[in-house]
Parts: C-alpha cells; sequence; structure tokens
C-alpha cells in the first residue's frame, strides 16, 4: 500500500502524530521525516530540551510545535499535545517516540487496523517484540511487571503496556482527568480508558534498541518507584470501586432475568461454572482478607471461569458471615494441629484475638475453604448438569 494512500486514510480519520522530545538530537530528526513519509500532521513537543533540539526543529515551522521552558516529564508533553490536538478537531493521535526505538514505517498498522475495526473507540498499543538480543532485560522485566499489574487492575491481557507507540482515541481520553506527568503516564492513560470502556488491542510492531545513540530518561529507582504506587492505588481502586460498579452496571443493565439466565446460568459448560463456584467459595474463606475480588477475578480470568458466579460466592465472606467462617476455621485449625482454642462463638463476635491464633487460622480457613468449595463444586456441577439437560429438553 502507497504512502498517499495511507495519508488519504489519515486525513479520513481526522488523524494525528504526536512526537515528544527530550535530548534525543540524535534520533529526532529521523523519526520526524519517517513520519513526514506518511502524514504533515504531526504535533511536536520540546520538554524543555537542552541539546540542539531546538534547531533542529527549526527546520521544521511548518509543523505545529509545542516548546515547554523546563522539562516537566513525558506524561506532562502527552497531556499538553492531546488537548492541542483536540484544540484542532482531530479524533484520533498517535504517539511515537523520539529515541528511535520505534519504526515509523509501523504507522500504516495503525491506521489500516483503526479503518476496518468497527468499535472506533479504539486504543492500539503497539506490541514490541521484547525477547529480542538487543532488549535491555531490566526494559523486558519492566514490561512483565507492568502487564501483571494492568492485567490485575482491569482483567485485560496486553503484551506490551509500557510502549510509547499508540493510537489513542481524542474524544475519550479528554473526557477522562489524569494527575501523572511522568512515564506512569503511559499506565495511567491506559486503566483509565479501559475502565472508561474504550476498547484496548495490542498490535505487532519493530524495535530497535541501538545503544551506541539511544537516549533513555527512565530513572530505575525514581521512575519505577512512581509507577508502583500508581500500581498500588489502582489495584486499591479496582478492588473497592471498579469491580463492584462494572458488576452492578452488569446486572442493571440486563434485568435479573438475563442475568441469571447469561451470567449465571450461561452458555458455558457445567464443569467450568462449577469451578468457578468452586474458586469462588475458596478465595472467600481463605485467609486474603482484603485481596478476595481482585483475587477471584483475576483467577477467573486466567482459568476463563466466568467471573460472575466466582464473584457472587467469592461474598461468603462478607461481614455477617466472617464470624461462622473465623469459627469454622478455627475449629478446622484446632483439629489439624491436635490444639484447643477456648473461644465460643460469641467470643467470635464480641472480641476475638485473631493474631495471636494465627496460625491455627491460616491452616484451618485453608483446609475450610478447600472442603468447601470441593464439595460445593461437586454439588453445583450436578445442578448445572441437571439444569442444561432440563433447558435442553425444553428447547427440544
Amino acid at each position: 500500500m502507497n504512502n498517499q494512500s495511507i495519508n488519504e486514510k489519515i486525513l479520513d480519520l481526522s488523524l494525528c502524530v504526536i512526537i515528544p522530545t527530550y535530548n534525543n538530537e540524535g534520533t529526532l530528526k529521523r523519526v520526524i521525516d519517517g513520519v513526514l513519509k506518511y502524514t504533515q500532521h504531526i504535533i511536536l513537543v520540546n520538554d524543555g530540551a537542552t541539546d540542539s533540539t531546538s534547531k533542529i526543529l527549526s527546520n521544521y515551522s511548518q509543523l505545529q510545535q509545542i516548546h515547554v521552558e523546563k522539562n516537566k516529564g513525558k506524561g506532562n508533553s502527552l497531556r499538553l499535545a492531546f488537548k492541542h490536538a483536540v484544540t484542532l478537531n482531530y479524533q484520533y493521535a498517535i504517539t511515537i517516540d523520539s529515541d528511535g526505538q520505534h519504526f515509523p514505517d509501523d504507522i500504516p498498522a495503525f491506521v489500516n487496523e483503526l479503518e476496518k475495526s468497527e468499535d472506533k473507540n479504539l486504543l492500539l498499543i503497539g506490541a514490541r517484540n521484547m525477547r529480542q538480543k538487543d532488549v535491555p532485560k531490566k526494559s523486558s522485566f519492566g514490561n512483565t511487571f507492568s502487564n501483571f499489574w494492568f492485567l490485575v487492575e482491569t482483567g485485560i491481557k496486553l503484551q506490551d503496556t509500557q510502549s510509547g507507540f499508540r493510537l489513542y482515541p481524542l474524544k475519550t481520553i479528554k473526557k477522562i482527568k489524569f494527575y501523572t506527568s511522568k512515564f506512569e503516564f503511559e499506565i495511567e492513560v491506559i486503566v483509565k480508558s479501559a475502565w472508561a470502556g474504550v476498547t484496548l488491542k495490542s498490535i505487532p510492531v519493530r524495535v530497535l534498541y541501538d545503544e551506541t545513540e539511544r537516549v533513555s530518561h527512565f530513572r530505575p529507582f525514581k521512575d519505577f518507584t512512581r509507577i508502583s504506587i500508581l500500581n498500588t492505588w489502582f489495584v486499591i481502586l479496582a478492588i473497592l470501586y471498579i469491580k463492584p460498579r462494572d458488576f452492578l452496571r452488569g446486572f442493571k443493565k440486563k434485568g435479573f432475568k438475563q442475568f441469571i439466565k447469561e451470567d449465571l446460568l450461561g452458555t458455558q459448560k457445567p464443569s467450568k461454572k462449577a469451578f468457578s463456584v468452586a474458586l469462588g467459595l475458596f478465595i472467600g474463606i481463605s485467609p486474603f482478607l482484603g485481596f478476595q475480588t481482585v483475587l477471584v477475578f483475576f483467577l477467573a480470568y486466567i482459568f476463563k471461569l466466568n467471573k460472575v458466579i466466582a464473584f457472587v460466592f467469592s461474598n461468603i465472606s462478607l461481614p455477617p458471615f466472617i464470624p461462622f467462617v473465623l469459627y469454622a476455621s478455627v475449629k478446622m485449625g484446632e483439629y489439624l494441629l491436635g490444639v484447643e482454642l477456648k473461644y465460643t462463638m460469641e467470643d467470635m463476635l464480641d472480641n476475638f484475638e485473631i493474631l495471636i491464633h494465627l496460625k491455627v487460622y491460616i491452616i484451618g480457613s485453608f483446609l475450610l475453604a478447600i472442603l468447601v468449595s470441593a464439595s460445593f463444586g461437586l454439588l453445583s456441577y450436578f445442578l448445572f448438569l441437571f439444569s442444561n439437560k432440563k433447558v435442553a429438553l425444553n428447547n427440544g
């Protein structure tokens, strides 16, 4: 496909390309010239560079430029560029790093993917091959770490959550409130986009790590700490608000009967639904206090189980049931360890000093979780099997 065809598609899609840059004088010109092969709709952001960046950009006066007096971070550059793109009535923006690791010749892949997609509320992320020999191990590890937490926070599996080569839907992005301004912004923007209902998708792109010319401004300790703090907050927010919100939205949208039919009964095999029951009960009873929701959604996603069923049964750990779960767990622990604690059910309700007998409780809770999840999982299997056969007979 020729460059003219791509240029026309870029115009039809109201798309621009954003290039944030900071002290990348060795690769900046090559990146800009590579993008110019496909479009003149470029927004350059000079993030307070102290090298020859300003001189290089002076040769591209025909392009939109934003100059920040003092370096404020990549996230700030992208936020400024997004706002500017919106004022220019662009609907989408492709971001590409200026350090030379991305190939502008991969721009058509983003354009074609957006054009053919029925869902235009789409955020595309260029997935690099992090197993290449020239990819630094710290980058590969950081990406794996980031992918894991993104999965926990959103339930979405992506190949490369740290890639800066992306396509953003500006109509949605402009409605989201952001707080970060450094490298962690690229995590904030995809997590919040996912929570806002944007479809996120990975597309393969090439990558070049040439240590002789590439300049990275990622500070391992400071930036990794910022990202870790952000992920911790997002996990808490996902547990306490996002997951319950999405669950209630789905329930309200479908109505009780449709919800029961599709999400609880559904079309999954009885074995899958039974395992979902077992998983929910196991997580709900086990001593993962405060983490049950995120764990159950994460594991249900990993094992492709029914998330709704697993979530419903994990709520055996709701406050009204906690004293009973604690009591049964302690009794199980006493039996297994051959000890006896003189606590009554009334003590559990009033002031059970769980930390003093933590070992008994933990061992007992895991044993109780295994027994209850196995028993009810097996029972639910036969109930789901019977239910499926009944529905088949009625339809027949």
